[in-house]
């Protein structure tokens, strides 16, 4: 590739290499979670047992408190319910990469980029009236962990990516009518992100020498020595870290719906609103001493100067970012030995278009990066046999599209459409307390990247081969 070509492609700022590398990747998304995306749906072993089918139907769950306020009108008392689901995800890249001047970049395959952790939710629910309940619950709706080997092929894309949205809600329903139910919510969210990935310093010295010679500050022949002294100070390999943290709380409300069609049907809506987050963050960069002595260069700490200061240095960092919303219709049909249940839920993920980081440090201008999501649907069906009057046997199959596809899809973000297989098992120990156990493995198509770039042009072209496991357990009391 002529250098013309290659200075075309690298001509962007420091910053760009630098913080959108760090908090882009970071704030944004990545990933893995066990629905579409960096969604979490692991809030209730018994529904899990079901692959989430009758969700807010089924009956006896006090998660509903978070799922759709209005089905609270089943619990018929109080109640305390704790969840906790261990998820064990993984994900093994397969293929190559190279940089913007077509030169391979070695590296190996990141490992297994998955991990194992605890996903826990509790949950409150009384009746104050005979026709008001109120509840409250904790429960964690997106999370991620995922984190790459050192000096994989991919490091320039990510590394570590962590993200986690915390929820406390409030709820209430009215009984309208004997047969309708009416409940509302309100949501506060702590959303928090770590990340760290790899600087190429050699293509970020390149862009900063053309990104001058386009600005008229040193002539086409300064240029072209600049550059071979680049290559010779700081050759390909020469690699930092960049590392970012950032948080903000957001909140939001849920609106749902509940009809008993019949005595042993009904059927319910839950429809929860986006939230929207301003994440502030520090980022910290590790530099190479090779890359400390090119910055130090007087034509270079010149250029610096002229573009506001030095970069790779302590920095604030903000992001906008949106948690979408969501829709859900539930069913279930109850029996005497028997209760069968559909699910179908929507979420808006074309609410992520982008995402522009702006930073404090006047040296690192805006970046953006494009994402471009797809709106998603998931649908579930599942039931319960009653063994007897102490157990209950579950079962449920569910399938789960993803918002990304391969000409934009990103290592931080392995996804892809995925299918659900579930069983579970309840126990009722007494009238007042109650056991739940449920286990999912979960099926996914290979994710495709066809060609994901980072900040620095490198580009990373292959698949990812994902699977998971959830196993779930809970206790419930009721006064």
């Amino acid at each position: 590739m002529p250098n013309s070509l290659f200075f075309k492609r690298a001509a962007r700022p420091l910053a760009f290499a630098a913080l959108s590398l760090a908090v882009a990747g970071a704030l944004v998304a990545p990933q893995r979670a066990e629905a579409s995306a960096f969604q979490l749906k692991e809030n209730s072993a018994k529904s899990m047992g079901r692959a989430y089918a009758g969700s807010a139907t089924a009956g006896g769950d006090v998660s509903v408190v978070v799922n759709n306020p209005a089905a609270m009108t089943d619990l018929k008392g109080t109640y305390f319910q704790a969840d906790v689901t261990a998820i064990n995800f993984g994900t093994k890249f397969s293929g190559s990469a190279h940089d913007a001047l077509g030169r391979p970049i070695g590296g190996g395959n990141g490992g297994d980029a998955g991990t194992t952790m605890p996903v826990p939710a509790l949950f409150f629910a009384t009746q104050v009236s005979d026709r008001v309940h109120i509840g409250a619950g904790f429960s964690v709706p997106f999370g991620f962990l995922t984190e790459y080997d050192r000096n994989w092929v991919g490091r320039y894309n990510g590394i570590k990516s962590k993200f986690e949205s915390l929820d406390g809600t409030l709820s209430a329903s009215f009984d309208v009518t004997d047969t309708f139910t009416v409940g509302v919510s309100a949501i506060a969210q702590r959303t928090s992100a770590e990340l760290t990935s790899a600087i190429n310093f050699n293509s970020v010295g390149l862009g900063l020498v053309q990104q001058a010679a386009m600005a008229g500050k040193i002539t086409p022949a300064q240029a072209q020595a600049l550059g071979q002294q680049v290559s010779v100070v700081v050759p390909p390999g020469s690699d930092g870290l960049a590392r970012i943290k950032g948080d903000d709380w957001g909140y939001g409300w849920q609106l749902g719906g509940y009809w008993k069609l019949t005595p042993n049907d009904r059927i319910a809506f839950n429809y929860r609103a986006k939230i929207d987050h301003k994440l502030e963050g520090t980022g910290n960069f590790t530099v190479p001493t090779n890359v400390q002595a090119l910055l130090a260069n007087p034509t270079v700490a010149a250029l610096l100067a002229g573009a506001g200061g030095v970069p790779f240095t302590h920095t604030s960092g903000t992001a906008d970012f949106t948690t979408p919303a969501t829709a859900t219709a539930s069913v279930w049909h109850q029996d005497e030995k028997f209760g069968i249940g559909f699910d179908l839920a929507w979420t808006k993920w074309d609410v992520f278009k982008e995402l522009r980081v702006n930073y404090g440090n006047p040296a690192q201008p805006p970046s953006v990066e494009q994402y471009n999501w797809r709106n998603t649907w998931f649908a579930a069906v599942g039931g319960d046999y009653y063994l007897n009057e102490k157990v209950t046997l579950r079962a449920g199959v569910a399938v789960d599209t993803t918002p990304t596809y391969a000409a934009t899809r990103s290592p931080r973000v392995p996804d892809s459409t995925r299918k659900f297989v579930s069983f579970g098992v309840g126990y009722k120990a007494s009238e007042h307390f109650e056991l739940n156990a449920s286990y999912s493995h979960i099926f996914l198509n290979s994710a495709h990247m066809n060609g994901a770039v980072s900040a620095t042009n490198d580009v990373l072209t292959g698949s990812s081969d994902d699977y998971g496991n959830l196993l779930s357990v809970s206790a419930q009391y009721k006064f």
